[in-house]
């Protein structure tokens, strides 16, 4: 591709990334809110406090189920289409769960949260999408962009929390009626997305690789373990973070306040992440990012003081953030155009399947697995350690694989 051609291409990318900054800055602040009262509303409900967390484990199941559809819908009817899905399911998703609230029905809350999980699932295309008209050389930044629009929804989400989770009688009630009218307003910023439909295939077009085949590539692979590990232990710690915080003494606002500089930590260094693997190289972001998740969880065992919350949190966001952006870049760039719906639809699927494993673990060790919120938090935390290793192991190995010719 000439200079020329370059600068055209990203042109276009930027004002694509521009309008999905807005996107994950709007409907992406329902994500903070539905996992700061997810739990604590699912505790209310639930006749078993292991099943506090099983809401948000069904908005994962739901975004892992959701994902390989999406991904078709986009290949077939372009990243449009696939957006506005995701935000029709995200406000029904709201509209059912603001019922089950109504009803005081667990069963009926769990569905609205399924229903959420295929907007977390288009949700997650904003990335990919970032690089479908960018250069080779914008990508990665395009990436931490639309990734740093994050940065508006971690202050959005927690302050509307904060503003609409009492003003019902019935809990978290105006919280759900606020996550409908962000999906509703918010899809109409998809209407300016200038991104081609993919080509329809034709005989004479490469196929590409099969699912196995894709996955069978040693980049892949660890991309996408490093991927599942990167969001998986994120979201096993963030999900019992507000049970946690609760649980030790503190309060609602304390929990949001914590929640909202995790999800700050997870964004703002989105503005440089594209930067430092420009400079640095992909495997090092992302294993610095495995270091950092590391340091979280040693934080986080030193104590329940809410001082040990809001440091381990932003660790825990600043480790997702370098690993989940690198392990992104690296998949994006070890796959073809035509492969392009098969892999990030693959990818999403195991990515998601891992954080709904997570999640539903979460729960369960943070109020099954001892006798108070201290020893469950603790449980929660030393958890990540075996998974870590698996992450660092397959990066290590990539490193020292010969180099193909």
């Amino acid at each position: 591709m000439t200079d020329s051609m370059t600068t055209q291409s990203d042109r276009v990318a930027k004002k694509n990334v521009a309008i999905l900054v807005m996107a994950q800055a709007l409907l992406g602040a329902q994500m903070p809110m539905i996992f700061i009262i997810g739990g604590l509303a699912g505790q209310s409900l639930a006749s078993n406090p292991c099943f506090a967390t099983l809401p948000i484990s069904l908005i994962v199941a739901g975004s892992m189920l959701a994902a390989t559809p999406i991904s078709a819908i986009m290949q077939k009817w372009g990243r449009r289409a696939g957006f506005f899905t995701g935000a029709s399911f995200g406000a029904l998703g709201g509209i059912v769960g603001a019922y089950g609230l109504y009803l005081g029905s667990f069963p009926v809350f769990l569905l609205g949260s399924l229903l959420t999980g295929v907007y977390m699932s288009a949700h997650g295309f904003y990335r990919f999408a970032a690089t479908d008209t960018a250069s080779e050389s914008f990508r990665p930044k395009a990436i931490s962009y639309v990734m740093a629009g994050g940065l508006l929804s971690a202050l959005i989400g927690p302050q509307l929390v904060k503003a609409t989770s009492q003003i019902f009688v019935i809990p978290f009630l105006g919280t759900y009626l606020a996550v409908i009218a962000i999906n509703v307003f918010g899809s109409g910023l998809f209407l300016f997305l200038d991104i081609p439909k993919p080509e329809a295939p034709r005989d004479d077009l490469p196929r590409g690789r099969s699912r196995l085949e894709l996955l069978k590539t040693p980049a892949i692979a660890v991309a996408v373990i490093c991927s599942m590990v990167s969001y998986a232990l994120m979201n096993l710690v963030m999900t019992s973070t507000p049970l946690a915080v609760v649980g030790c003494g503190f309060t609602e606002g304390n929990a949001a306040d914590v929640v909202s500089l995790h999800v700050l930590a997870m964004y703002v260094p989105s503005f440089f992440t594209g930067h430092l693997i420009a400079r640095f190289g992909v495997h090092k972001i992302v294993a610095a990012g495995l270091l950092i998740l590391a340091a979280a969880g040693a934080v986080a065992l030193q104590g329940v003081e809410l001082e040990n919350f809001f440091v381990a949190l932003v660790l825990l966001g600043l480790g997702w953030n370098f690993g989940f952006i690198g392990a992104t870049t690296m998949l994006a760039g070890a796959h073809e155009p035509e492969e392009r719906g098969r892999m990030q639809g693959l990818n999403d699927l195991l990515v998601f399947g891992g954080v709904t494993m997570a999640s539903l673990a979460s729960g369960g060790l943070m109020n099954c697995s001892g006798g108070s919120p201290v020893e469950g938090w603790s449980a929660v935390n030393m958890a990540m350690a075996p998974f870590l290793v698996l992450a660092g192991g397959a990066l290590l190995w990539l490193a020292l694989r010969p180099k193909e010719a």
